[in-house]
């Protein structure tokens, strides 16, 4: 067994001081996982909906990305100012987590909103003339997005509480426990917003209120007097609409896709989880190196640097286990629900090959997005996890049909 004391010594040297933080990321994306295939199997459930109301399934994405990209910046900032000893319990308007309180529903709502123009815009345009109208849209994207958001701002507000008492560090956790809350709220918020259209008054209604509600929180954002409160909004309502076209058009290529995971339903069970690992991976690859970038440890350089290349590499060693538990667990899910799957081994290997080129995307665009960021001027709490995660939307779609195509699969 002497043969194994080097590649162990390394590990361990890997992981030196960072060794609870993997637990808390494992443990984080354990969960994230896990709720994903719930997701993937409540997507499942519920197309009869989505082919009642055509042009909704490219809301999806966004709609799910929209929360973790909110939240996760919420969380990445709140970590920043623990880090940097700036951080007070207090939620008024002049305290740092008042301040993200405020923006974190405010953004929900306004760009809510832009996401429903977003995928009405998509779904015209890729040729779905019957999809159902902007008011509808409207109405389903911001009442989706308020009922789910509610709830991850209570679980951002828990994790930061535990982050003072306990210790934790929310770069490790936040992102991928956003991702899991975004995953599995969304698509029942969404559906339970798709109720209000079977009432047609109370759809005029509550859509106009909601609309009109939208704008004018933005407006106020956009002008606070509060100058934490108008940089958030100002810096991430940009990146916020891009990140949201980002990941309608990963609607889109599900969408023109559809047949694939048709035939074998397993696959698409595996889409939810999938995406959001990778998402959530980068998420954390961001939240660290926007840290230390503050903290002096990480420079803004084109190589990465030692400090840099280690959080690479652990984010590489975190998706191992992670993509291997989610080709297991899509195959038994779809198993448990009578769907028809490719095996067991097939599933983990398209997991496995998706999952790694995804990843590499992910490291990529982690890295150089959260330097650009910082070189810029910009916070990059605020940028890192949207365009890691609207990019890993779109990227991660082809990159499992990729894997698909070259297990033979479909």
């Amino acid at each position: 067994m002497r043969w194994l004391l080097p590649p162990v010594a390394r590990l361990r040297a890997l992981l030196g001081p960072d060794a609870a933080g993997v637990r808390q990321s494992l443990v984080a994306l354990g969960l994230n996982s896990s709720t994903s295939l719930v997701a993937g199997a409540f997507l499942g459930a519920i197309t009869d909906t989505l082919a009642r109301y055509p042009g909704l399934l490219v809301l999806v994405p966004a709609a799910i990305g929209l929360r973790g990209n909110i939240f996760g910046a919420f969380g990445n900032r709140i970590s920043t100012s623990i880090h940097a000893g700036s951080f007070r319990w207090s939620l008024r308007g002049e305290a740092v987590l008042g301040q993200n309180v405020m923006a974190s529903m405010l953004l929900t709502m306004a760009m809510s909103l832009a996401l429903a123009v977003v995928a009405k815009t998509v779904a015209v345009g890729m040729g779905l003339t019957d999809s159902i109208d902007l008011w509808s849209m409207s109405t389903v994207s911001i009442a989706g997005g308020v009922l789910g958001s509610v709830v991850v701002l209570a679980a951002a507000l828990g994790l930061t509480g535990g982050a003072v008492r306990y210790g934790w560090d929310l770069d490790n956790v936040t992102a991928p426990l956003v991702s899991t809350l975004g995953d599995v709220l969304t698509l029942p918020a969404l559906y339970l917003a798709t109720l209000l259209l079977d009432i047609p008054v109370l759809t005029s209604t509550v859509g106009a209120v909601l609309i009109v509600t939208s704008i004018l929180v933005l407006v106020a954002g956009w002008q606070s007097s509060t100058e934490g409160l108008r940089r958030i909004v100002r810096e991430s309502v940009p990146v916020l609409l891009v990140a949201g076209c980002v990941s309608a058009g990963a609607g889109v290529v599900l969408e023109k896709s559809f047949a694939r995971f048709d035939a074998l339903p397993a696959l698409l069970v595996l889409v939810p989880a999938h995406l959001s690992s990778s998402g959530a991976l980068g998420g954390i690859l961001s939240g660290r190196l926007s840290s230390k970038l503050f903290l002096g440890l990480v420079e803004p350089q084109t190589r990465p640097n030692r400090e840099a290349r280690r959080d690479i590499s652990l984010v590489f060693l975190l998706a191992v286990p992670v993509f291997v538990f989610n080709g297991f667990g899509a195959h038994w899910v779809a198993r448990a629900l009578g769907e028809a799957s490719p095996g067991l081994g097939q599933m983990v290997a398209a997991s496995l090959i998706a999952g790694g080129l995804a990843v590499l995307f992910v490291v990529t665009v982690a890295y150089y997005g959260t330097v650009a960021a910082y070189r810029t001027g910009v916070d990059p709490d605020t940028y890192g996890i949207p365009v890691v995660s609207s990019s890993v939307d779109f990227v991660g779609a082809f990159t499992l049909i990729i894997a698909i195509a070259l297990l033979g699969l479909a």
